[in-house]
């Protein structure tokens, strides 16, 4: 369990990465916002507390590993991997230029620590099953971990993948789906409906749990209560797209666009506010 002091710890560096990702989107003046803001306590509870990872040694053949199959919420990834000691935090600022190791959508050969090249929706878990599946043969301990979106799973070959992980029973494998109910062009349930959700794991012999994906003591529990299951993982975390900055918080409008440079003045100003807070109460 969490002590109280690690948690607000934990929670302060959720709100560091929050500003990097604001900074870094208006930087670039492109990308995705509400995903990254969203996921930033989940991606802060994996880099700093969940995977067995080294940051000064990418490859380490020990390592967790962790596939980003929603792609475009990359800012959060980078953002963490940065305050985590992958890579200097100022690199955060040449996201998406020209020659950039931090492209738009994560390219593997660019940037050590990244496992695999995302973009297209939908392949992250077949390559997670297929690498939990190698790992196992091999008799290895690690874990594999993918993160995927919620309107991700329209695509038909993730019902591929959940279908024969159910059936191979690749207990080293958790899949984390931001539940965060927005697409591109609506909202989840208008788009093309989920619910029910979970059960529709479960009836392929998954492993699930609910959590709050603001909580990070509750989804460390959860990865943690993954380690016992017979079977694959699937770990639902609801969370706000936008989070932490009210005027776009569960908006869609704002899956796919930056903001300008009055609004990330805006947004800094409101996540330095909260940040401040959270610091204070740590000390």
């Amino acid at each position: 369990m969490l002590s109280s002091a690690r948690v607000r710890e934990l929670n302060a560096t959720a709100e560091q990465i929050r500003e990097t990702i604001v900074q870094m989107l208006v930087a670039a003046g492109s990308g995705h916002t509400a995903g990254p803001l969203g996921m930033a306590d989940v991606f802060t509870a994996l880099y700093f507390e969940v995977l067995t990872h080294d940051p000064k040694k990418p490859e380490w053949p020990e390592r967790d590993w962790l596939i980003l199959s929603n792609g475009h919420i990359v800012p959060v990834r980078y953002a963490a991997m940065a305050h985590a000691g992958y890579f200097p935090v100022a690199e955060c600022l040449t996201l998406r230029q020209f020659g950039s190791r931090l492209q738009g959508h994560p390219e593997r050969e660019l940037l050590p620590g990244l496992e695999t090249t995302s973009g297209p929706l939908g392949e992250g878990l077949g390559q997670a099953a297929g690498i939990a599946y190698g790992l196992r043969m091999d008799g290895k301990p690690n874990r594999v971990y993918c993160i995927m979106g919620d309107g991700e799973q329209n695509e038909g070959s993730v019902w591929e993948s959940v279908m024969w992980a159910g059936k191979e029973k690749l207990n080293n494998l958790v899949v984390i789906v931001d539940r965060n109910n927005i697409q591109i062009d609506g909202m989840t349930e208008q788009v093309m409906p989920l619910e029910p959700f979970a059960d529709k794991y479960r009836a392929f012999n998954w492993n699930v749990l609910e959590v709050d994906g603001h909580n990070i003591p509750q989804f460390v529990a959860a990865c943690e209560e993954s380690k016992q299951s017979l079977r694959p993982t699937l770990i639902i975390a609801h969370t706000i797209p936008g989070k932490g900055v009210k005027e776009i918080e569960g908006d869609y409008r704002w899956h796919g666009k930056p903001p300008s440079k009055d609004e990330a003045k805006r947004f800094l100003e409101e996540l330095r506010t909260l940040g401040g807070k959270i610091s204070s109460e740590h000390q």
